[in-house]
């Protein structure tokens, strides 16, 4: 028991530890929130983080895989930027803008699952593996589900994590072409305003207790680039556009976008 204690506590020791952001976490207690966000600079390194407890722990990714996945897909020729169209088979879903044919582009955008779980299966488990291990992408338990593993928990991964991934992504240090690259930020434009550019996706991981929301990308301005990740406990549908709206706030706050 005592060297299971020694070793948890070494693990902690390791993480990283960053003092509260107060501007941040007035933020979340305003909205009456739970969660954790992450802002980091490329060119300074400077860091605004609320929850680093939380921040620091790994949980599904969700539809913000889809950064990941879209990479791999086209990597792999799943689809390709010129022919990505994918049928619809007719089996409805609730989400309405899922019933009807597909494009990389729409589905990224309206988080198709099924588009995506095609990709996952003409991709295959042996080479998600081979991405995810050289991307150094969350933690992967095996065995797991193809088609589903980015939802159903056997994909885990935290907030500094993605905040880790997306500067890879954007520095282009991953095993992608450029192309792939070029591709993907097309496709990740959330929003654009005076002087910066939004690159994001949002995520729900329905299949937790509580449920969490996700968004997660980086922001480009004239002087810098910055990523960010957070989440937040969803407690009902209404909580949804808070992913984006106390990113936006906490973007401004900081003084990145006007």
């Amino acid at each position: 028991m005592r060297f299971l204690f020694s070793l948890l506590f070494m693990f902690a020791m390791q993480l990283p530890a960053f003092a509260e952001d107060r501007e941040l976490a007035e933020l979340f207690r305003q909205r009456g929130v739970e969660g954790t966000m992450v802002i980091r600079s490329q060119e300074t390194k400077k860091s605004f983080v609320h929850n680093d407890r939380r921040a620091n722990h790994r949980i599904s990714p969700a539809s913000t895989f889809k950064i990941c996945n879209t990479l791999i897909a086209l990597e792999e020729k799943a689809v390709t930027a010129e022919n990505s169209l994918l049928k619809w088979d007719g089996t409805r879903y609730d989400f309405p803008d899922w019933n009807r044919d597909q494009t990389l582009e729409s589905a990224f955008r309206v988080s198709c699952v099924w588009y995506y779980r095609e990709i996952a299966r003409r991709v295959g488990a042996v080479k998600y593996r081979r991405y995810l291990d050289e991307a150094g992408y969350g933690r992967l338990r095996e065995p797991f589900d193809t088609t589903a593993f980015w939802l159903d928990g056997s994909l885990v991964v935290s907030p500094f994590g993605q905040a880790e991934f997306l500067e890879k992504v954007y520095r282009r240090k991953l095993p992608f072409s450029i192309s792939s690259y070029e591709k993907l930020a097309d496709i990740m434009i959330n929003e654009k305003g005076p002087g910066y550019t939004i690159r994001a996706k949002t995520g729900w991981a329905v299949r937790m207790e509580p449920q969490i929301g996700w968004f997660v990308g980086y922001v480009e301005t004239a002087g810098d680039v910055w990523f960010f990740a957070m989440n937040i406990d969803i407690r009902t549908e209404a909580d949804l556009p808070l992913r984006k709206e106390l990113v936006l706030e906490a973007l401004k706050i900081k003084d990145i976008i006007k």
